[in-house]
């Protein structure tokens, strides 16, 4: 299921995402989105004000949708379907809308749609509204970049904006569940055109992510906890 909103202050009244480079953190619209790992950012920093940004977004949409007064030109609000058609998303559903996103080109990925990725929403923005579909229960999407020479930070990924080092390579991924020992995920795979891949795991565990590539290999760890970061741009290659 998906909720729609849309609003006319300054062209946009949703969240922005993106990972395409490392603003301050002050900088930042929606909280913790990007992580500076240079600064010492808490996690519950991040969440707080992520949750003060949805309460300014929230006063936001009030005054937009209170205006009555009928002064000025108004955008033309775009339908949900009319929205979603334009980007070549009708019909679908998160993990369906997260799929086709993923595997376009870097060329092809819309400039003007934000496609951010959180522990339990997908959140589809444009300039005047925003389409929010739930995650599957007891899943989480992780998305993961892993890296040789350079890489960025990141916390919450944007399927539109977010870059890695290595695309179109393959690998080999093993996630395991650190409190059960399962191997959550054991494939080769190769990674997108902007250098992720991203694995459908259970939600609320902790674990490592190990991956191999030409030789070289590295782990980090991670979490799908309602804290945890969807975007992997830690995992270096030695």
């Amino acid at each position: 299921m998906y909720s729609f909103l849309s609003c006319n202050f300054l062209g946009h009244c949703g969240p922005i995402a993106g990972c395409t480079g490392a603003p301050d953190a002050d900088d930042i619209p929606r909280g913790g989105i990007v992580v500076n790992v240079i600064q010492i950012e808490t996690m519950r920093v991040a969440m707080l004000r992520r949750a003060i940004a949805i309460a300014a977004l929230t006063l936001l949409l009030a005054a937009c949708g209170t205006d009555d007064s009928g002064s000025g030109p108004r955008r033309d609000q775009v339908s949900t379907e009319e929205f979603l058609s334009e980007h070549g998303l009708d019909g679908m559903d998160a993990v369906e809308a997260i799929d086709h996103l993923d595997r376009l080109a870097v060329a092809d990925r819309p400039s003007d749609l934000m496609a951010s990725v959180y522990p339990d929403e997908l959140v589809l923005a444009g300039e005047a509204q925003e389409v929010t579909f739930d995650l599957p229960e007891e899943t989480a999407y992780v998305s993961i970049a892993p890296y040789v020479n350079t890489t960025h930070d990141c916390f919450y990924h944007s399927l539109t904006t977010c870059r890695g080092e290595l695309g179109n390579e393959e690998l080999d991924v093993k996630i395991t569940d650190s409190a059960t020992g399962e191997r959550v995920v054991d494939d080769q795979v190769t990674t997108f055109d902007n250098g992720f891949v991203g694995f459908w795991v259970p939600s609320d565990i902790e674990g490592t992510i190990g991956i191999t590539y030409e030789g070289k290999s590295g782990s980090v760890e991670f979490s799908t906890a309602d804290d945890g970061a969807t975007c992997i741009t830690d995992l270096r290659l030695s």
